[in-house]
């Protein structure tokens, strides 16, 4: 990341083309969510199709005091308990899964403070021949939610006498479906077993690296969305929708745009499980 950022926009935009995962959405009921990772609030979450760095994410969390798990707010970007700044989380969107148990920053919370990050989908963007960049949505074919693999922290602000809880997205290598679009995605905990072994405080680290792999191909898409999304102030369900460029000239026709067409939908054939393909 480029050094010198400042203030939640900037930072937002530097973070979202330069690092993986730096967007993603939630949009389902927080009702639906809190049958499929078992937790009891039911605080108002809104749709959010474009969640930043720096702002509040939802997160799952093992509380031993109050038994089972539980939902929070955290603040996207860890700041590691030493820290003399809250700026530094500006830095820390995401934890290499490689170095969790070697990095200062990230090693006390890969050992005690796991948790799940919520989510629908994320973005990445792919940079083209002339040097612009497309935007990709990658989701589950079956538009289910699903959780990140996450790191929390707690951060003590002596001047104001404050607390400060944030988190980080831990990543790893891409899977076929997005090496395409970037070389690297977030760690994606499938199913319950998976989550309640990252989320449980005895697991050991042999057992937790084991879940620090690449997303089965089958299950995911990654699709080319609006530009719109570029921008962190946007948000709605339009940044799903076609890019600009494209939309206009896709047929009813040809809904995907085409044999060969670079805007289609990029995934896992299910006639060739062993070859990539558009489709």
């Amino acid at each position: 990341m480029a050094a010198g950022v400042k203030g939640l926009r900037i930072t937002a935009v530097s973070l979202a083309f330069r690092l993986m995962c730096g967007r993603f959405l939630l949009t389902s009921p927080v009702e639906s969510l809190g049958r499929l990772f078992g937790f009891p609030e039911r605080p108002n979450l809104a749709p959010r199709y474009n969640i930043a760095p720096t702002q509040s994410v939802a997160v799952v969390r093992s509380d031993p005091e109050l038994a089972g798990h539980h939902l929070a707010l955290l603040r996207w970007g860890l700041v590691p308990f030493w820290a003399k700044s809250r700026d530094i989380g500006a830095r820390m969107i995401n934890a290499r899964a490689e170095t969790l148990a070697e990095k200062p920053a990230f090693r006390a919370a890969f050992r005690y403070r796991r948790c799940l990050i919520l989510a629908d989908g994320f973005y990445e963007w792919q940079k083209r021949e002339d040097g612009t960049k497309q935007p990709y949505v990658i989701q589950r074919r079956d538009l289910a939610p699903f959780a990140f693999a996450g790191l929390w922290e707690s951060w003590e602000e002596k001047e104001q006498a404050a607390t400060l809880e944030t988190c980080s997205i831990v990543t790893t290598g891409a899977n076929d479906v997005l090496r395409p679009v970037h070389h690297r995605m977030p760690v994606i905990l499938e199913g319950q077993e998976a989550c309640d072994q990252w989320l449980r405080p005895t697991s050991g680290s042999a057992d937790l690296q084991q879940l620090l792999r690449p997303a089965a191909e089958e299950a995911w898409v990654a699709r080319p969305v609006s530009s719109r999304v570029n921008k962190v102030t946007n948000d709605g369900a339009g940044l799903l929708d076609a890019p600009e460029d494209v939309a206009a000239e896709v047929s009813d026709e040809d809904p995907d745009g085409g044999e060969g067409s670079p805007h289609k939908a990029i995934g896992r054939s299910t006639d060739d499980p062993d070859q990539g393909s558009l489709f």
